[in-house]
């Protein structure tokens, strides 16, 4: 069975980066609806999850809030990582009636978002169960949310590929063509960056067999049949890490994970999310 991934949130700095660029965007120069209520008007407010989901994200929404109001009340009954029922409520909130409008949206589309990744995963997760295979996110994020976006896979049950081109090597065909050979594609990135995980993409069964001869860390087999994916683990007898990676959806990672590869990666995680349906009511107090 795969190691239960981390679900230990990103720093707190990461996090308020986030808040920051949401709210901007949001009030601008502030927020001209919630001038209608009163200054002092205080408020609680009920968050309740409409989809069977996994929540995730929820200290991006409550820096939303404590952004605009430090003493707004928050209490979660729901922690990220847990599976709901529809009609869950999830959190209940105390502060000023103007501070819990202004951040309701920004906060919802962080929660939303993120459940929904955490959502999707779990999905795939169960798909691959009973096999050792993990499966990985990719680089295909949200441009500025890839940080919130890898720590929902996590509270899927999903674990992160590199979190960009700087901590581990992949590759890809564009620069074997520019290396020569993957030999010599294998041989630069060993001298440029000894210590980092050094994966390659192959295409088939040939480049496979070049790539076990170079001596890389893991193989991405892209695109890949069933019969071929079979051969390579056969081939490979364990001595190198396999990925699977091209045409994996929920109906197919299944059998992709049952021939003994070790990870299959899923851009789908972060790109083809359906966000989740949450409802904030508010009631004045």
């Amino acid at each position: 069975m795969s190691p239960v991934p981390s679900l230990t949130a990103p720093a707190a700095d990461q996090i308020a980066l986030d808040i920051e660029r949401a709210l901007a965007e949001d009030l601008g120069e502030g927020d001209a609806t919630a001038d209608l209520l009163p200054a002092d008007a205080r408020a609680h407010a009920e968050l309740t999850c409409r989809d069977a989901a996994v929540i995730a994200g929820t200290a991006w929404f409550d820096a939303c809030f404590r952004r605009m109001d430090p003493a707004v009340q928050i209490a979660w009954l729901a922690q990220d990582g847990d599976h709901v029922l529809p009609g869950t409520v999830i959190c209940r909130l105390s502060g000023h009636a103007r501070s819990l409008v202004t951040a309701e949206r920004s906060a919802l589309n962080f929660l939303q978002l993120l459940s929904a990744t955490a959502t999707l995963t779990a999905r795939y997760v169960a798909a691959v169960a009973g096999t050792h295979a993990r499966v990985l996110d990719t680089r295909k994020t949200i441009p500025g949310l890839r940080v919130a976006q890898k720590y929902a896979v996590r509270c899927g049950g999903g674990h992160n590929h590199r979190m960009g081109l700087f901590d581990a090597i992949l590759i890809k065909e564009n620069h074997i063509i520019a290396a020569g050979s993957i030999a010599a594609a294998v041989t630069a990135a060993r001298q440029a960056h000894a210590s980092l995980l050094l994966e390659i993409e192959v295409e088939n069964l040939d480049e496979l067999e070049q790539a076990l001869g170079a001596g890389v860390d893991r193989i991405m087999l892209d695109n890949f049949s069933l019969a071929d994916i079979h051969e390579a683990v056969r081939r490979t007898a364990g001595n190198v890490a396999l990925e699977v990676s091209g045409n994996v959806d929920l109906n197919t990672i299944g059998e992709f994970a049952r021939t003994g590869v070790d990870f299959v990666s899923v851009g789908a995680l972060t790109k083809h999310v359906h966000a989740v349906d949450l409802s904030l009511r508010l009631q004045l107090v």
